[in-house]
């Protein structure tokens, strides 16, 4: 199914804005951002609990009135969640977008860089206007995490009613030293005597080395009710689209370490990991498997690995202070919210007031 919004952006111009339900029926478009592209739609289409929407923006129609391909100027790829627990019990959607979408146009030669960063919030508030009223009241919550910049879409945001919870990013640049320089020489040691122990990190090849994987995955995430962790379709389909390459780590034929990096551009983003990291403490599976990782990522030549759930900048966060002792950078960021039940988002914005 096929919806069609047609929006005036702030600059009095028509917006024809389409939301598209299957990854078959999208235009055809450029695709640089693999979190908003047609083939992690299909991806998407295939695993369970998880329901795809892509926002399609074009700056006008054709004399027939629908738009082609050569309209599209820009896009965004939404992702509706089915959250279920038994303990508690609950069961709720909630919607996520992952970085601001991918513009391919951005006015003419001529504009001013003001006028082009202007013209894409522009876009970007079209779509997030059709995708409000689309999902309002369908979904309980609304999340937009990963923008590029810290202050992306602010004004928009707030007039939809969103509110910003800081957040924290961190990221390991690949291009100008080697992971070896960047690691905290401690860390190094720790990692070196567990491998001499014989802990060691591969790819995943083999369907054991994946359910392996997948059970590992999910044991390690089922009492973290934040932590949404989905059905083993996405997994399988992300490898085999050639965009994702999982990694797991060994000790004794078993799996006690694993990761999942998603590419991107030029950056390498390590979206989902999970260790038996007291089961076999000594071993230290979580900064073996993340070592790995990383090395893995800039042999490949990746310009960045991309950390993409931190969390929040509390003064302690142990997560965070492990990641950097790898040699990466933290960066302040917002993370995005709206609640579709009125007083409860009006207390959560008055709650996270600036």
């Amino acid at each position: 199914m096929v919806g069609s919004f047609f929006i005036r952006t702030f600059a009095g111009e028509m917006v024809t804005v389409k939301i598209y339900e299957k990854a078959a029926e999208v235009p055809e478009m450029t695709c640089e951002d693999f979190f908003h592209s047609t083939k992690l739609m299909a991806v998407l289409e295939a695993t369970p609990r998880q329901r795809p929407l892509m926002v399609v923006a074009f700056d006008d129609a054709a004399p027939d009135g629908e738009p082609t391909e050569k309209h599209v100027v820009a896009h965004m790829l939404v992702t509706v969640r089915t959250r279920r627990s038994w303990l508690p019990p609950y069961i709720y959607m909630h919607a996520r977008v992952l970085g601001e979408g991918e513009y391919t146009a951005e006015g003419s030669a001529e504009d001013t860089p003001a006028a082009a960063a202007s013209r894409k919030d522009e876009l970007f508030a079209a779509m997030l206007k059709a995708v409000k009223k689309r999902l309002n009241n369908k979904v309980l919550y609304f999340e937009i995490s990963n923008l590029s910049e810290k202050m992306f879409g602010y004004r928009t945001l707030r007039k939809a009613e969103f509110f910003p919870v800081k957040w924290m990013k961190v990221h390991n640049s690949l291009h100008s030293r080697t992971p070896e320089e960047r690691i905290s020489p401690r860390l190094l040691k720790r990692i070196d005597a567990a491998t001499r122990r014989g802990i060691y990190t591969k790819a995943v090849e083999t369907d054991e080395e994946f359910r392996q994987f997948s059970k590992l995955m999910h044991h390690h995430h089922w009492l973290k009710p934040r932590r949404f962790i989905p059905a083993d379709q996405l997994f399988r389909g992300l490898m085999d689209s050639g965009h994702a390459k999982l990694f797991v780590s060994k000790y004794k034929q078993k799996v006690i370490g694993c990761s999942m990096l998603v590419y991107s551009g030029k950056d390498a983003y390590l979206w989902y990991s999970a260790a038996r990291r007291k089961s076999y403490a000594p071993l230290h599976p979580n900064a073996v498997t993340y070592w790995h990782t990383i090395r893995d990522a800039h042999a490949e030549g990746w310009e960045h690995i991309r950390f993409m759930d931190v969390g929040l900048p509390f003064r302690k966060n142990p997560y965070r202070e492990f990641i950097l002792k790898f040699g990466g950078k933290e960066v302040s960021a917002y993370r995005w919210f709206h609640i579709s039940i009125r007083w409860i988002n009006a207390l959560a914005t008055w709650l996270w007031r600036e």
